[in-house]
């Protein structure tokens, strides 16, 4: 792999095409994916850890948490004091209900998406923990009605 100007390491064909065929087939097998890449499966199994050892991927259940009985699943935006942003983004981490927070430019210093299984677990979440840390000065919230489009196979920045 080579470091590009940002200090990502950029990825080689083998690693790009591991990567695109994991993100449409999670389960794919290491002997299948050896056989596609055109290496052994030592070599394959060894790229794979690698791959997500330094954190490139993560191989998991992508679930649709409206099928999965969750009520209320949306985005929350939030207006910080962006001295006190440590602090609050390592708050909003120790919550288990939301299952992605990112720090952010615009109108909005911090994007986060949620779950919550009732109306109630989603009061608690806003008034009682969210809108509560210490710096946090507007919360904005949007709930999810349907789901039109949810793909994980992008490719990579590098792909020919």
């Amino acid at each position: 792999m080579k470091a590009t100007a940002s200090g990502v390491q950029k990825l080689d064909r083998v690693d790009r095409k591991m990567v695109s065929l994991l993100q449409k087939d999670g389960r794919m097998p290491i002997v299948s994916i050896a056989k596609e890449l055109g290496i052994s499966e030592t070599t394959a199994r060894g790229r794979l850890k690698r791959l997500i050892t330094e954190d490139v991927i993560k191989v998991i259940a992508v679930s649709n948490p409206i099928r999965l009985g969750f009520e209320i699943i949306g985005n929350i935006k939030l207006s910080i004091e962006l001295k006190k942003k440590d602090a609050i983004l390592k708050a909003l981490k120790e919550i288990d209900t939301l299952n992605y927070v990112a720090l952010t430019t615009g109108g909005n210093d911090i994007d986060i998406e949620f779950i919550a299984g009732s109306l109630s677990e989603f009061k608690t979440l806003i008034f009682e923990r969210i809108s509560q840390i210490d710096g946090v000065n507007s919360v904005e919230t949007s709930l999810i009605v349907e789901i039109i489009k949810d793909t994980w196979d992008y490719g990579t920045a590098w792909d020919d």
